[in-house]
């Protein structure tokens, strides 16, 4: 038996591929909408895949169980109750199904989706599991979000989130290996500061799961509750998409390129350009009206907040390896309407004769002159709720990154505007926007509110400043 994890940076998505190596068949455990990784890891072992194992119905990504099912021939094995409408094998607590040699055992674990499943897989040699693929519902050291449903069952999901995590700790031995789908990055999570490893054990989950620092389920419910944080807006779309199925691609879709003429066209037609190059070169120099969504894990994650689901948009990304990573993260969330991408960058569209934009960037230290110096700015800090209330700068104005787009009227016109936020890169972001609206525009592109703090504390601190005798 084999076990092979993929992870997905930003998006925090892991899923499996579990080879019988005698039997050379093979499974699919909740895998992400770009399944090349799967066939070719089905390549190298010389193996079919021949089943699909999905925990839940997914809020964070479209699942790309269909898509292996029109390649391969694979049968989708989901929760009976969960009302899946394409064709599937439905399964419920208690059932079994063999993959060669190996065994998945079904387990009902609710709470993070009120159908969730967790397989428990064993070894033909073996009478207890070997592994335990948990979805949603175990992760590392943490525990599935149990208030992306829907709000009138928070409550009895986070209940039910109590005793499955119970259930397996209680009934597992500590050898068993637990393979959540949601890792470090996912939304998904009760916490996103939750631990960077992607796997963990029975045993070391008795010492660090939240059920286990809690004396009963209302203590549970009370610190998940309290944990939860904002998550992107697209979540709203992905569990209806997942349970019709998503519109199977057969593969990456091309992006054609445009010349600089038609995506200025575009443009005075309402259609975005997501700029994805990073922060520093985007200021410098930019097409007027683009946005600034630097090319990194998250990219995906913080298009989908910014822009209304499935918008069509245009990218301009300057390397082909770039091009497809983007419309990758794009299609695992929906957004499948690329119109293309500006052929040759910001070359080409200097070359046609366009006009650039710019803003100015500064780092945090010069920042904090300048306010010490009492320029004006309007302050604008784009962190989320908790960080804001663990700290901010007096006077300036709070707009999460993700609701910046529908509170653009109150961005001030009658002085420059500094976008802040933890590290830049949502600050970048937010000064596009600000950009674009035909603001005078400033980013603190590196540094953020927490620095910022930091150096205030240590000016107001009696030791720092001149030498006493």
């Amino acid at each position: 038996m084999r076990i092979e994890q993929f992870f997905i940076e930003g998006l925090g998505h892991q899923s499996y591929f579990v080879l019988d190596e005698n039997g050379h068949v093979a499974a699919v455990v909740d895998p992400r909408r770009d399944i090349e990784i799967y066939l070719q890891a089905a390549d190298v072992a010389n193996a079919q895949i021949a089943w699909v194992f999905e925990t839940h119905v997914h809020n964070d990504y479209l699942t790309g169980a269909r898509e292996l099912r029109e390649l391969t021939g694979a049968t989708i094995v989901s929760a009976a109750s969960a009302g899946l409408a394409y064709e599937h094998r439905g399964v419920s607590d208690g059932d079994r199904i063999t993959v060669g040699a190996l065994t998945f055992a079904v387990l009902a674990t609710p709470g993070h989706t009120p159908d969730h499943l967790s397989y428990a897989l064993y070894d033909a040699e073996r009478d207890t599991p070997t592994a335990l693929f948990t979805g949603g519902s175990m992760l590392v050291g943490s525990a599935g979000r149990t208030d992306l449903v829907s709000p009138g069952m928070t409550l009895t999901l986070t209940r039910d989130q109590y005793h499955s995590l119970r259930r397996l700790l209680d009934t597992m031995p500590d050898d068993v290996l637990v393979y959540p789908t949601h890792g470090a990055g996912s939304f998904c999570g009760a916490t996103m500061d939750g631990p960077s490893a992607r796997r963990s054990t029975i045993g070391q989950e008795r010492v660090a799961s939240p059920a286990s620092h809690v004396h009963d389920e209302a203590e549970f419910v009370r610190q998940q509750l309290a944990g939860y944080g904002v998550y992107p807006s697209y979540y709203r779309y992905m569990s209806e998409i997942n349970l019709v199925g998503p519109r199977i691609l057969g593969g990456l879709p091309e992006l054609p390129p445009l010349t600089a003429l038609e995506v200025r066209h575009n443009l005075d037609h309402g259609l975005p350009l997501i700029d994805g190059r990073r922060r520093r070169a985007f200021a410098q120099e930019h097409v007027p009206g683009a946005l600034n969504v630097e090319l990194d894990g998250s990219f995906g994650a913080y298009v989908g907040w910014l822009l209304p689901f499935n918008k069509p948009l245009m990218l301009l990304i300057e390397d082909e390896a770039g091009r497809k990573e983007a419309v990758a993260q794009l299609i695992r969330i929906g957004y499948e309407q690329l119109r293309g991408h500006l052929d040759g960058g910001m070359d080409a569209w200097k070359s046609a004769g366009l006009p650039t934009g710019s803003f100015e960037t500064i780092t945090v230290d010069e920042f904090r002159q300048r306010l010490a110096g009492h320029e004006p700015l309007a302050v604008l800090d784009v962190r989320d709720d908790a960080e804001w209330e663990s700290g901010h700068i007096p006077g300036s104005r709070h707009i999460h990154i993700g609701d910046l787009m529908q509170h653009l009227h109150e961005i001030p016109r009658d002085m420059p505007v500094a976008t802040i936020c933890r590290s830049g890169h949502r600050a970048a972001m937010a000064a596009s926007i600000v950009a674009a609206l035909g603001c005078e525009t400033v980013a603190v592109r590196r540094g953020g509110v927490p620095d910022w703090l930091a150096m205030e504390t240590e000016q107001a601190s009696p030791a720092s400043g001149h030498d006493h005798p």
